[in-house]
């Protein structure tokens, strides 16, 4: 960010074909509520130190503090570690808009409510096509066909580990992207990776100035 969740079945729940005599216990199996841990909500009031000044520096960057910060800033060096990707990812040869539609994707393939809403509101800010940011977020067609494929292709390399067919990789060039876009791609799927999965255990509300640019 420049700036729904799925749960599979509990693999340790007991598998065990007894003999109808005996009496089965099985165990309860692991709810969403039992595995999750709270992290500390993060302010400039309940902060101090290097925390404190990285939250304050986020809050001048954006005019408010997206809510994924104070989360993530129960750890200081992810954070910076954030901070340092979107920075380099912003230096990349695709577009801001391009971006943009790269991160989305990535977010709605992982599930990512808080990131979906996001980039979809920074990448309106970006100039990003309007439809584009709409289809991906509603599961439906991109009519422009570079964003199609930037889309697919993301979404793509998400979805198989980063190891996208070679049809794949050619869709992508054959639409006039470059071999250093594909790694560009991947680093975006990279610092989507860190924000999605802290957010999928911390769970953070969308701010309201995100979902009003929407």
């Amino acid at each position: 960010m420049d700036a729904p969740f799925r749960f599979l079945e509990n693999p340790f729940q007991q598998r065990i074909t007894l003999p109808d005599r005996f009496k089965v216990i099985r165990e309860q199996p692991i709810t969403r509520s039992s595995i999750m841990t709270d992290f500390t909500f993060h302010t400039l009031e309940n902060t101090t130190g290097h925390t404190r000044e990285l939250l304050e520096g986020i809050r001048k960057g954006y005019g408010f503090i997206p809510n994924l910060f104070a989360y993530m800033a129960e750890a200081p060096t992810t954070v910076e570690a954030y901070l340092a990707l979107n920075d380099l990812v912003s230096r990349g040869s695709l577009s801001a808009a391009q971006q943009q539609v790269a991160l989305l994707a990535v977010s709605v393939e992982n599930e990512c409510e808080f990131c979906s809403v996001a980039h979809r509101a920074i990448g309106k800010m970006k100039g990003a096509n309007a439809q584009t940011l709409n289809a991906l977020a509603s599961h439906s067609e991109i009519a422009d066909a570079k964003d199609r494929a930037l889309a697919d292709f993301t979404q793509a390399v998400v979805r198989q580990r980063g190891r996208p067919s070679a049809a794949e990789i050619q869709a992508f060039l054959g639409t006039g992207f470059t071999r250093q876009q594909i790694l560009e791609v991947i680093l975006i799927v990279s610092i989507k990776t860190l924000s999605n999965y802290i957010n999928h255990l911390t769970k953070p509300e969308p701010n309201k100035e995100l979902l009003a640019a929407i």
